[in-house]
């Protein structure tokens, strides 16, 4: 798949969860939302200046080693860690 090709459909779907989330979501879930955007964004944006083929599947191991690197460096608490890959499990069901 090239970059023109580029899983469109679910980068959208899963802004499209995001923005449906905020007004209904409790401040856990407004942190987690927020905290994973920023990682789903920058994996989306890596792939786009790397000009690497992907699809669906390598965009999700790009948000799972991101989140696993900053969950090893200490950046969430236990709860939060939860919080956040609760709504990734939901994201990744999304359909492509």
């Amino acid at each position: 798949m090239t970059l023109q090709a580029k899983p469109e459909h679910y980068i959208d779907a899963v802004a499209d969860f995001f923005d449906q989330l905020t007004p209904k979501a409790t401040d856990d879930q407004l942190f987690a939302a927020g905290y994973l955007r920023g990682h789903f964004d920058l994996a989306v944006g890596s792939l786009e200046i790397a000009a690497a083929p992907f699809d669906k599947a390598l965009l999700c191991q790009w948000v799972d080693d991101s989140l696993a690197k900053a969950i090893a460096a200490g950046e969430l608490a236990s709860d939060d860690q939860q919080h956040v890959q609760q709504l990734w499990q939901q994201l990744q069901l999304i359909a492509a």
